[in-house]
């Protein structure tokens, strides 16, 4: 065995250790990497060209050498030598590769309830991890650093997704969650890490902007546990001003999911004056209670300034209070605020008869009542992934 190699597997079993159980409560992102290059093995520094690259899924040969990405609603026509705008999908001599399968750039143990997933295995943790890249450019992206890099400007290193599982399991994590950047990008990872993960017992979470295309969206379907779905507003206008993308294939995604039955949680950060109007979270609301089912969460979160949206202040709380009852009249079921811990609607209440479910505090699940997914009081299902 090469001393390479003998290096990186240290590296998995420190990783797999103490060490990170010790930063899950640091509340920040584990780096895949160490201070030191040498005790991390096969290291790709920033800068560092010999990416390892692995043939793409989802994609059509054009004229001459061209090729067509099938993955978002892009469609990215790519000529050779050049690269879809996520930055992590290249063409090469007329076939496309991805050049971030088995490249994390962090990992780390979360609860599950940063996802947020309010309704999927209540105060358990997930191993968190995340490539370069992302197919949105958002002007409020808190994971700036790593969504919007590339991959030779980034630190990562290799582990694949049965590595990723065992990690998982040995860590004690029930479900692997694919988040902080834009996971589908990194379908293929995430795809194979489902995989690994499935054969072990291990749930594959997806927490991503849901702009995806209908066929990726089925494959990746029939392998995950549940999925987070970020609706960053309910206009165009703000797709394209803030996001450089587009709402109708994000609400398109939903419905899909809805179809093939995946358990979807949906999160609206709340930005002051962009997205907070009376009439939009109405019709948000009616969207989900239409299209989806007044049983779907819908969490609120609370906006800071970050990255190049600097001018606006924190989303007052009176105003997610408003929200919130503005999309509880409308009719769901479960509404919640997220970056506001105490607050007491980061708690689950039944529908049914009123009574607390399962009581939080900020990341943390403090009680839960709910038996075989029954409010345990009047016996009404309570839907969720509970076991």
């Amino acid at each position: 065995m090469s001393q390479a190699e003998l290096e990186r597997r240290r590296f998995l079993q420190l990783l797999a250790g103490g060490c990170a159980a010790c930063l899950a409560a640091s509340g920040g992102f584990f780096p895949v990497l160490a201070e030191d290059p040498a005790a991390a093995g096969e290291v790709r520094a920033p800068g560092d060209a010999g990416l390892a690259p692995r043939k793409a899924r989802w994609w059509k040969k054009k004229d001459g050498s061209r090729i067509e990405c099938g993955l978002c609603p892009r469609h990215c026509v790519v000529a050779d030598i050049e690269r879809g705008a996520c930055g992590v999908r290249e063409n090469r001599d007329g076939e496309y590769y991805t050049l971030v399968h088995s490249r994390p750039c962090s990992i780390h143990i979360d609860p599950v309830e940063k996802k947020p997933f309010f309704h999927v295995l209540p105060g358990a943790s997930a191993l968190s991890l995340a490539t370069a890249g992302c197919n949105f450019e958002c002007r409020f992206c808190q994971n700036w650093e790593i969504a919007q890099a590339r991959p030779e400007q980034v630190k990562s290193a290799t582990v694949s997704p049965e590595e990723i599982a065992a990690l998982a399991k040995k860590n004690g994590t029930p479900a692997i969650a694919c988040t902080y950047t834009e996971p589908v990008v990194w379908s293929e990872y995430v795809y194979d890490i489902a995989v690994a993960g499935r054969k072990v017992g291990l749930k594959t979470l997806m927490v991503s902007n849901g702009f995806i295309e209908e066929e990726p969206l089925g494959d990746l379907c029939d392998v995950l546990g549940a999925v987070k779905i970020d609706l960053k507003a309910f206009t165009e206008a703000f797709y394209r001003q803030q996001c450089r993308g587009e709402l109708k294939p994000v609400l398109q995604t939903l419905k899909r999911l809805a179809k093939h039955g995946m358990w979807t949680e949906i999160v609206v950060l709340i930005v002051p004056t962009l997205n907070d109007g009376d009439d939009e979270i109405r019709g948000l609301a009616r969207f989900v209670r239409d299209e989806l089912g007044a049983e779907v969460p819908v969490h609120f979160t609370r906006f800071h300034p970050s990255y190049r949206l600097m001018n606006l202040p924190a989303t007052p709380i009176p105003t997610l209070e408003r929200v919130w009852q503005l999309a509880s009249a409308e009719g769901l079921h479960f509404v919640y605020l997220g970056n506001v811990p105490g607050h007491a609607a980061e708690n689950t209440y039944c529908p049914g008869c009123k009574r607390m479910l399962i009581r939080r505090v900020g990341m943390a699940t403090l009680e839960n009542r709910i038996r075989d997914g029954r409010c345990p009081d009047c016996k009404r299902l309570i839907p969720g992934v509970w076991a």
